[in-house]
């Protein structure tokens, strides 16, 4: 919808956006939901609202906060009593009305794969990897529901839309693989849930093992490794890993076998890591 100056809502909000100017912005928003509530903007606006302001709030604490923080202190002392803080902590309150909101707009455009992954961002973003991993498997089923047919900002068609679904599901496990073991288990579901529908899947075959890699279990982590090989029997980063399990398990004969083809099809790094492990498992009596 146009407004005044020839802008729509959106270009008027972003131009708020940029200023930081909350006041303003939130009075937009309400003449924006009174005039046009089926505006799939509208949610988008709503939601990008709240969580900016949820990183905006200070907050007082006991404890020295993270990032940038005032101290405050009794008359007399150097002693700190407390902390003035804020822009590196989320203010739930306002985090959840961003949900809300966003939530609102998925119900009303389902088919929004922008809104979907809007909201697993800020769940990576507040470390909820339990939450992120759950809105990302409602999107992989409910992608089989509409054949792929996924639209993106401004009601646009997405082009390629698996890859590109695909695409963004493996952003956000590679997220929670480098935020620690611990998060194995999420990527574990985000894979299973791939491979259901799409079972030759490489990278989320590769995906799967990880989770096997991390709890050592190597014969159950080389299953779908040796088939995503058959799938790809060039991807160094396939090899790297059947060579790794095979390492781990001290069999020589395919650690050796698998390391020396890692070795020649692998980049500048890899294949010095390649070099560094053959010469330790040549070693072994």
């Amino acid at each position: 919808m146009i407004v005044g100056n020839g802008q729509s809502y959106m270009d008027r909000y972003k131009e708020l956006a940029k200023k930081q100017s909350f006041t303003e912005q939130e009075k937009l928003l309400r003449e924006w939901e009174a005039t046009k509530q089926n505006d799939p903007d509208l949610y988008i606006a709503y939601f990008n609202y709240y969580f900016n302001l949820s990183s905006s709030v200070l907050s007082l604490t006991t404890e020295k906060p993270k990032g940038d923080s005032l101290a405050l202190t009794k008359p007399g002392s150097a002693e700190p009593v407390g902390y003035i803080g804020g822009g590196s902590e989320y203010n739930k309150i306002y985090v959840d009305k961003a949900f809300k909101y966003i939530d609102r707009g998925i119900e009303k455009f389902p088919d929004r794969l922008d809104m979907r992954f809007g909201k697993v961002y800020v769940l990576g973003r507040i470390q909820e990897y339990s939450q992120l991993t759950d809105e990302i498997v409602k999107a992989i089923n409910y992608s089989q529901t509409i054949n792929n047919k996924w639209v993106w900002i401004d009601g646009k068609v997405v082009e390629n839309p698996k890859k590109h679904m695909l695409g963004l599901v493996q952003d956000y496990v590679i997220q929670l693989f480098n935020s620690g073991d611990e998060q194995g288990k999420y990527i574990k579901t985000i894979a299973e849930t791939v491979l259901k529908y799409y079972p030759d899947h490489v990278e989320n075959l590769s995906n799967l093992s990880i989770y096997f890699i991390i709890n050592n279990d190597f014969d159950k982590a080389l299953e779908p490794l040796l088939k995503a090989e058959k799938i790809a029997p060039t991807d160094p980063v396939i090899l790297g890993n059947i060579a790794f399990c095979y390492y781990s398990k001290r069999d020589k004969v395919n650690a050796v076998l698998y390391y020396e083809t890692f070795e020649k099809l692998g980049g500048e790094q890899q294949k010095k890591i390649a070099a560094a492990k053959l010469a330790e498992i040549k070693s072994w009596k």
